[in-house]
């Protein structure tokens, strides 16, 4: 039975991840090594559950309970060595995932379960060097950004691993309130990201030949396919419409959609500009610096709402 979780890096991802299993009641440590990022996670974390609590989707009153259940570590022994479950979300590399997983087989017990964040990387290729029997309890568990939010977390089994042991880390992400989809085959993107590459593949190609602005095209998408399919998956929305009716509309779509195998020049030339986006303050939209906070609640703010309102049809 999992009872202590260690989670390695505590930025973008791997905090949230922190956040999500002390919110549901477990003793987690967070490894990160990098000083400016360790030293200012906890304040990241006070501020998020602040909102939750706020939307009432969790009690104020047990803010301080959850930030109890996380201890910070700076070294990487202490961190793993009781832990049931290790899950890494470091920088997709390939080379220092290797090595760390090697570390981490030195420093945790035989039965600890290894997951990794990844959904780029291949399984196979992180765990080269790892004895069978390691390998064997090793997995990708693939979250979604924000992941205290977004329900969706995407479990490998990939054929190195027994079911009693996937059972196990499906049961704890249940009882973490996440929604777990299980990924047969080692591919890069797994499912989620496939799915939404062929997507954002058709928007910049919209943007490109000009048909729309990006505010018009995003409408289209909102209260379109994306307001269905927030509650209705793609083959029942094919089923419900008729096979018949996506045979016809496939054939007449598909061969003049976008096809290219590489990112969107339109992409690529704003990246060349230093126009990222939120985080530089411009992309395909403007984020003035004394408007950011705002736009970011408000972002998180639609996410509660729809998270809050998915436990409703939750099967």
């Amino acid at each position: 039975m999992i009872k202590r979780i260690a989670v390695l890096g505590a930025g973008t991802m791997g905090h949230g991840i922190a956040e999500t299993f002390a919110m549901n009641g477990y003793d987690v440590s967070l490894y990160e090594v990098f000083d400016p990022v360790r030293e200012k996670v906890m304040g990241t974390i006070r501020s998020e559950l602040e909102i939750l609590a706020r939307y009432e989707v969790i009690d104020a009153r047990e803010i301080e309970k959850i930030l109890g259940r996380i201890t910070l570590y700076k070294e990487l022994e202490p961190a793993v060595k009781d832990a049931d479950y290790v899950i890494e979300a470091t920088p997709e590399n390939l080379e220092l995932k290797q090595k760390l997983f090697r570390e981490l087989d030195g420093y945790c017990k035989k039965d600890t379960v290894f997951g990794s964040n990844t959904s780029s990387l291949s399984l196979e290729k992180m765990t080269e060097g790892l004895s069978e029997e390691r390998k064997a309890r090793t997995m990708v568990c693939h979250w979604y950004n924000p992941a205290h939010l977004m329900p969706l977390v995407e479990l490998s089994y990939f054929g190195n691993m027994e079911q009693e042991v996937y059972k196990e880390i499906e049961d704890l992400y249940r009882n973490a309130g996440k929604q777990t989809v299980k990924v047969l085959k080692d591919i890069p993107g797994l499912v989620a990201n496939r799915i939404q590459q062929g997507v954002a593949r058709e928007v910049f190609s919209l943007i490109e030949m000009g048909v729309a602005d990006p505010a018009e095209i995003d409408k289209a998408l909102k209260f379109g396919p994306a307001f269905r399919y927030a509650t209705t998956g793609q083959f029942e929305v094919a089923d419900l419409g008729g096979l018949d009716i996506w045979c016809v509309v496939g054939d007449n779509l598909l061969s003049v959609m976008d096809n290219r195998k590489e990112a969107n020049p339109l992409l690529r030339q704003k990246v060349a500009e230093g126009k990222l986006g939120f985080k530089s303050g411009e992309g395909f939209f403007s984020y003035p610096e004394d408007k950011k906070k705002d736009i970011m609640e408000n972002f998180t703010r639609k996410l509660i709402i729809q998270l809050k309102t998915s436990k409703n049809y939750i099967e």
